[in-house]
């Protein structure tokens, strides 16, 4: 039997009436909300862990303060500006999918990114021009491709390597990529390809003797790289999409926006998102399906565009858009038409494949070893899930150089470790990497699919 003594405790009624009002920790705003990820970040800081700059730089806070924190901070105090650390972050995403909440972290990161180059950075200074040159890469290709043997010779010549790196702070110790003799458009217009739009590729269809309406057709996002210095990997795209029996267009289309996330330049990312979703949205409405072979171009319209951008049509365009082999093993038999096949030739090789981050963020990162195991005359080996190290503009930049090449160290080991000396990957910048950490070649594995299936 208890000894507690009866107390005169009498709990009074909370106030409920009209008079209460709820204390607002965050008022109502027209900025952009992201309580409710704010919301779900506890203290597990697992995104910290797996952050790969954080882990060779010690002065990186990480994703955790990057994202929720500095958000909390910037609601509670009217003074704070954005830390200057968030241009640190490499915008490889891999704390999005370490995150074992859901809390959108890259979608934090780019937000807080862009206020902090809008509000803070220097328009005059050389980091803001170095930078918002890097993410428009387009532009600067586009240019250069016009005279493409020139520009190579100009790119990579020593004396001006080093003036780049002095007085732009482009790292000297990269090769620059060259420029195709022919962009993947000038193919594309000779051998007669279809345009935007609907009207186009019927035309086409119609010189080619095939019907008019395709049961199954697609709209190739080919983005940057793919355009202007590896043209072959767009035309092992288009050679097996139509070996399956899909039509293929082409519509009008800027950059993707990828590098522009990762430098905060999110007006000009707006600018060609806003091209981007317009052609795409068209063709989705007429039942094509967008397809990318960058892994990072297909991640901008599928997860960064709705999260970052209000434009007609993006939720659509979003919902509609997969990486080239994932499409293909969702709506084809291709890993059976690869297990019959057999390749024979310079792609007769042992590959040792990298997974980029940016795969990896779509559940995408096993899809090539899975394909091509029982390919005859070829092994392709995983060399395991660290980052590469570059992130598409970070390892270029002269003061990021030496923590790229430390964070690929790994990726670097095991590739010397594996069979073979011929490197794999869906990311063109990750294959830059690759081929700059271990003087392997590199190959799309769009390239040898087309091998297996269509030569």
């Amino acid at each position: 039997m208890s000894d507690a003594q009866p107390t005169d405790f009498d709990p009074v009624e909370p106030n409920t009436g009209e008079d209460f009002e709820p204390v607002e920790v965050f008022p109502d705003s027209d900025d952009f909300d992201l309580r409710p990820g704010a919301d779900s970040c506890y203290k597990c800081s697992v995104c910290d862990t797996n952050c790969p700059v954080a882990e060779v730089d010690d002065d990186f806070p990480g994703p955790k303060f990057q994202g929720p924190e500095q958000w909390r901070l910037k609601q509670t105090d009217d003074g704070y500006e954005i830390d200057d650390s968030v241009m640190s972050c490499s915008n490889c995403m891999r704390c999005d999918s370490a995150c074992p909440s859901g809390v959108p972290l890259s979608q934090m990161h780019n937000t807080a990114r862009g206020e902090y180059v809008e509000e803070q950075m220097d328009k005059l200074s050389v980091e803001y021009v170095r930078n918002r040159i890097l993410s428009n890469y387009r532009l600067s290709a586009s240019i250069a491709s016009k005279v493409p043997r020139l520009a190579n010779f100009a790119m990579n010549f020593g004396p001006a390597r080093w003036a780049m790196e002095k007085t732009m702070g482009v790292t000297s110790e990269r090769d620059f990529p060259e420029f195709a003799q022919q962009t993947f458009r000038q193919w594309w217009a000779a051998r007669g390809g279809a345009d935007a739009s609907r009207e186009n590729a019927i035309e086409s269809r119609e010189r080619r003797g095939e019907p008019a309406e395709a049961d199954k057709k697609v709209a190739y996002f080919h983005g940057c790289y793919s355009n202007y210095n590896t043209p072959e990997v767009g035309k092992a795209m288009v050679h097996v999409f139509e070996y399956f029996g899909y039509e293929v267009v082409a519509p009008e289309q800027k950059c993707s926006g990828t590098p522009m996330f990762a430098n905060g330049m999110l007006d000009d990312a707006r600018r060609h998102a806003e091209v981007n979703v317009s052609s795409m949205s068209d063709l989705v409405d007429e039942g094509y399906d967008a397809i990318a072979s960058c892994t990072s171009c297909s991640m901008a319209l599928r997860q960064e565009y709705p999260e970052l951008f209000d434009i007609d049509g993006i939720e659509d365009v979003a919902s509609n858009t997969y990486e080239a082999i994932e499409y293909l093993r969702i709506h084809e038999d291709v890993k059976g038409e690869i297990e019959s096949a057999e390749v024979s030739g310079e792609l007769a090789e042992e590959f040792a494949y990298h997974a980029p981050c940016h795969a990896r963020n779509q559940g995408l990162e096993r899809q090539a070893v899975e394909l091509f195991r029982d390919l005859d005359g070829v092994g392709v080996e995983d060399v395991g899930d660290s980052c590469s190290g570059i992130s598409g503009t970070y390892g270029w930049k002269e003061e990021k150089y030496e923590k790229s090449m430390e964070i690929g160290d790994e990726m670097f080991e095991h590739m010397e470790h594996a069979e073979g000396e011929t490197g794999m990957t869906e990311c063109p910048t990750c294959a830059m990497q690759m081929e700059h950490g271990t003087g392997y070649e590199i190959r799309h594995p769009l390239e040898l699919v087309e091998a297996a299936v269509v030569e």
